[in-house]
């Protein structure tokens, strides 16, 4: 295991010897006295203590948080108070929930108790806590962080979607209070019409067969209950933090955007269906910003179908090039799969599913001719989402073992997640500290990190520093010019950006 020094040496050495591409990744110089004074205030507190530096980024404007998936967001206590309420069942062999048709309270049956009995039965509450989440967990014999991660959510899964509002507010109330402004979020909206279609016509390799038939039997006919889904779901967010009113909560000042999710660990011919689906939907509702895959990446379908899948992306990519996609790849690690597993997951999400964006990406270096790739990604600004806690937590990969440094000396644009903050316990002030703990990030590459979330955020519009109309002028600083404003009132990705420049500027000149 490499000391933080040594790890901080290694960031040193990419920052010296960069081409003139990869510099553009480089930590900037201190542009001028506040940031100089801001990053000297950042070193001291990093000197002091870890709990001094959580205090100082708990501070620092983030921008957004882009790997995020609602559902494992939401902290266990949440979910307990919410099955109690809808009269959930537990089965106290396997802490978890049972769905309302199976049992509810206050009659569950033999074997199980009422959710609501945690709330007054403390070694209850603990036990449920433990098992919604990574709390007090310990490996033993046939049972790893991966598998306590990933069996989390079929036991806290019965909560019923129409707590999705709070759930929003949750996420949001807590991203403001870190000085974050933007979400992209990941759920999956209910599809149980095209999995049926997808049984009912089976598998054909022939993708425009499988597509003709599917929208000839009504594919797009559960996109008006998605969509208004989704939009209950905001407007009890919006009522829950009163955003109409002088009251207004803070949680109201971070924007939400969506990412739907296909479920990769399923027959073809399901993933197929739920993808064209989240295509024809995203193509239609703004909300619905992007297309990302999720499940275990080391499952037994995930990784027999992972080209097959990738095959998809790349024929819906051509029919809908307007769709963005944001891949999980590479969330692998020696031993969790054969060797040939972990040679060509990141390659082929990049070149043949046509992701902008890489979620996790651990395992780079063991896919073939990794040095190769990562110039690629550089070349083509694949921006990858770090997840440093999950990673750790799931994977055992921490400290010298993960490829952070080595993005950051190829060049590749990187951003710092959260992935599911809920389960694993953590918020995303937590990654910048172990991000700067464990790898010696200074402030103004933290800094850029944070700029990175939202000029790869898949909010449309032209970015700020895409365009030369607010060039030669203090960014979030007084009024912009007319060009500026012109960009800023056609660009939401601008706006967000210059919002983002504008907490900047406030956070430094308190330094």
């Amino acid at each position: 295991m490499q000391t933080r020094s040594s790890l901080q040496r290694v960031i040193l050495m990419a920052t010296l010897i960069c081409a003139p591409l990869v510099c553009a990744q480089k930590a900037p110089t201190p542009s001028s006295d506040a940031e100089a004074r801001t990053a000297k205030a950042f070193e001291t507190a990093r000197q002091q203590s870890p709990l001094a530096l959580h205090a100082f980024l708990a501070d620092m404007p983030k921008g957004g948080d882009l790997h995020v998936h609602l559902g494992g967001a939401i902290y266990a206590e949440s979910l307990i108070a919410e099955a109690a309420a809808d009269g959930l069942c537990v089965d106290i062999a396997t802490s978890g929930l049972l769905d309302k048709h199976d049992a509810t309270a206050p009659n569950c049956g033999n074997g199980r108790r009422p959710a609501g009995d945690a709330l007054s039965d403390q070694h209850f509450y603990d036990t449920l806590v433990d098992a919604f989440s990574m709390r007090s967990f310990a490996p033993s014999n046939g049972h790893s962080g991966h598998d306590q991660f990933f069996d989390t959510f079929g036991r806290f899964g019965a909560v019923g979607s129409q707590h999705k509002g709070d759930w929003l507010n949750e996420v949001s109330a807590r991203a403001s209070v870190q000085n974050e402004q933007y979400l992209e979020l990941m759920i999956t909206p209910p599809f149980a019409h095209a999995a049926g279609l997808a049984r009912t016509l089976g598998w054909h390799a022939d993708f425009d067969l499988m597509r003709r038939q599917l929208l000839a039997h009504g594919l797009k006919d559960e996109m008006a209950d998605d969509e208004q889904l989704l939009t209950q779901a905001l407007a009890q967010r919006k009522q829950q933090q009163h955003c109409d009113s002088k009251q207004a909560d803070s949680g109201c000042t971070v924007q939400i955007r969506f990412l739907y999710q296909v479920l990769r660990g399923a027959a073809p011919e399901r993933v197929f269906a739920q993808t064209l689906l989240g295509f024809e939907l995203a193509s239609v509702d703004p909300r619905w910003v992007g297309i990302n895959f999720v499940m275990p990446e080391d499952g037994y379908l995930s990784m027999r179908d992972y080209s097959l899948q990738m095959h998809m992306l790349d024929y819906l990519h051509r029919l809908y090039p307007k769709v963005h996609i944001s891949l999980h790849a590479g969330e692998l690690a020696p031993g969790l799969v054969p060797p040939e597993g972990l040679r060509f997951h990141i390659r082929e999400a990049v070149e043949l599913g046509h992701a902008e964006r890489i979620g996790h990406g651990v395992d780079v270096m063991y896919e073939d001719r990794p040095e190769a790739l990562l110039d690629e990604m550089a070349a083509r600004h694949v921006m990858v989402e770090i997840n440093l806690t999950s990673n750790d937590v799931i994977l055992g990969v921490r400290g010298a073992e993960h490829p952070l440094p080595i993005y950051l000396k190829h060049g590749v644009p990187v951003t710092l997640s959260t992935d599911d903050e809920g389960v694993s316990r953590i918020d995303l002030t937590h990654e910048y500290v172990r991000a700067a703990e464990d790898f010696g990030l200074d402030y103004p590459m933290l800094k850029q990190m944070a700029r990175n979330s939202l000029s790869y955020s898949f909010l449309p519009g032209e970015s700020l520093w895409a365009s030369s109309a607010c060039q030669g002028i203090s960014l979030g600083a007084g009024h912009p010019n007319a060009a500026c404003q012109r960009l800023l009132a056609s660009s939401e990705k601008a706006t967000a950006q210059w919002e983002l420049e504008r907490r900047l500027r406030a956070f430094e000149q308190a330094h």
